[in-house]
C-alpha cells in the first residue's frame, strides 16, 4: 500500500476502538457502582453489592435467587432489594434490572454489574 492510501486509512484505524454504548428509552435509568444517576427526583448512586445469589444461567435452582444492594438516595443510605419496590419520603424507587446474568463457574466482580432504577409518586 502507498503512504496516501495508509494516511486516508488512519482515521478508520483511529475510530475501529472506540466503543458505542445504545440506550433505550424505556424508563429504567441504569448505573454502575460508584456512579449518580437521577432516577424521577432522587439522585441515586449504588454503594456496594451485598449480595448477588441469582441461579446461574443454565442452571436448575429451588430458588431463583435475590440480589441487594447498598446505595445512596439524596445522600440517605438505603437497602435495594431487584424487583421490591423501596418506599422514601421521595417516591418509590425500585431495583428492576441486575446486569450482567449470573454464569456457572464464573465470579463477577463488582465494576462489572449494571443496576436498573425506575421510580414512582408514592401513593
Amino acid at each position: 500500500m502507498n503512504r496516501r492510501a495508509l494516511l486516508a486509512l488512519a482515521p478508520l484505524a483511529a475510530l475501529s476502538g472506540c466503543i458505542t454504548f445504545h440506550t433505550v428509552n424505556d424508563g429504567v435509568v441504569r448505573a454502575r457502582i460508584g456512579e449518580t444517576v437521577r432516577v424521577g427526583v432522587m439522585a441515586v448512586k449504588p454503594e456496594a453489592l451485598l449480595e448477588d445469589s441469582r441461579c446461574p444461567s443454565g442452571v436448575q435452582c429451588v430458588w431463583a435467587g435475590r440480589v441487594r444492594i447498598a446505595a445512596l438516595v439524596d445522600g440517605s443510605p438505603v437497602e435495594l432489594t431487584l424487583g421490591e419496590a423501596k418506599p422514601l419520603p421521595q417516591g418509590r424507587l425500585t431495583l428492576v434490572e441486575v446486569y450482567p446474568a449470573r454464569q456457572k463457574d464464573t465470579t463477577l466482580y463488582p465494576d462489572e454489574y449494571r443496576f436498573g432504577f425506575t421510580a414512582s409518586d408514592q401513593q
